[in-house]
C-alpha cells in the first residue's frame, strides 16, 4: 500500500493566504454593491485595482506559507496572472463593455484552471485541494456568465414595481463581479479561521500487508487499541 502523506501541521500553517486574498475580494464586493455606477468605466477601475492587490498578496503569502513547492509556483504564478490582468484594466478604463468581458474572462478562465488543477493535483494529499477546487470552479462559472450575458443587453424597468431605470449588461456583469467578490471573500475567510483554529496532528500507522508505516490525522477512532487496552 502507498504511503498517503497528510500532515494537518502544513495545512494549518496556510491560513494566512486565504485570510489575506479575502480583503481585496471583499472590497470588490462592497464597491459594486454601494457605488450606483456600474459603468465599465468603474468595473474595470474597481476590478484592476482590486486585483492587482489580491495577485500580489496571493503570490507573496504563497511563496511564505505553502509548503507544497509545486503547489507553491502555481500559487504564484497565479498570483503574477492576476497583476496583469489587473494592469490591464487599469490601463485600459475607457475600454468599455467589451474590454471588461475580456479581462474578467481571461482572468477568470486562467486563474481558474491552474486554482482547479492544484486542487486537482494535490486532492490526495491535502486538506486544502477541496477549497482550491471548489475556488477554481466558482471562477470558471465567473468566465462562463461573462460569456453568456450578451454586451448589448438592455431592458427598460418599469411593471407593477414601479422601478425606474434601464438594467444593461454593464449593469449586470459589474453586478455579478461584486457578487462574486464577495461570495468568494466571505468563503476564503472561513477558510482561513477553520485552518487556523484545527487542532488535528499527524499519526502513523501501520500498513495491512506491509511494512510502511503511514501517516494518520489525530482524531481517527482506534477502537482496535482501545479494546485492546480494555482486555489486558
Amino acid at each position: 500500500m502507498t504511503a498517503t502523506h497528510h500532515d494537518p501541521a502544513l495545512d494549518a500553517r496556510y491560513w494566512p493566504v486565504p485570510v489575506l486574498r479575502a480583503v481585496p475580494l471583499l472590497v470588490l464586493g462592497l464597491v459594486t454593491t454601494f457605488v450606483n455606477d456600474h459603468s465599465a468605466s468603474i468595473g474595470l477601475t474597481v476590478f484592476g485595482s482590486t486585483t492587482i492587490a489580491g495577485g500580489i498578496l496571493l503570490a507573496v503569502a504563497s511563496w511564505r506559507y505553502l509548503a507544497d513547492a509545486s503547489s507553491r509556483t502555481l500559487a504564484v504564478v497565479q498570483g503574477v496572472v492576476g497583476v496583469v490582468f489587473g494592469l490591464v484594466a487599469l490601463l485600459a478604463p475607457s475600454g468599455g463593455l467589451p474590454t471588461l468581458v475580456a479581462v474578467v474572462t481571461g482572468w477568470a478562465v486562467i486563474t481558474g484552471a491552474l486554482e482547479l488543477f492544484t486542487g486537482l493535483r494535490r486532492r490526495r494529499e491535502s486538506q486544502l485541494a477541496r477549497d482550491w477546487m471548489l475556488l477554481g470552479g466558482l471562477t470558471l462559472a465567473l468566465a462562463l456568465v461573462y460569456l453568456v450575458v450578451p454586451t448589448d443587453y438592455s431592458k427598460q424597468l418599469g411593471g407593477i414595481e414601479e422601478i425606474r431605470g434601464t438594467l444593461t449588461s454593464s449593469t449586470i456583469l459589474v453586478g455579478v463581479v461584486g457578487a462574486y467578490g464577495a461570495l468568494v471573500g466571505v468563503f476564503l475567510i472561513i477558510q482561513g479561521l477553520s485552518l487556523k483554529w484545527q487542532t488535528g496532528q499527524p499519526e502513523t500507522y501501520r500498513a495491512p500487508g506491509s511494512g510502511a508505516a503511514e501517516p494518520r490525522v489525530s482524531g481517527e477512532t482506534h477502537d482496535s487499541s482501545t479494546d485492546g487496552a480494555h482486555s489486558s
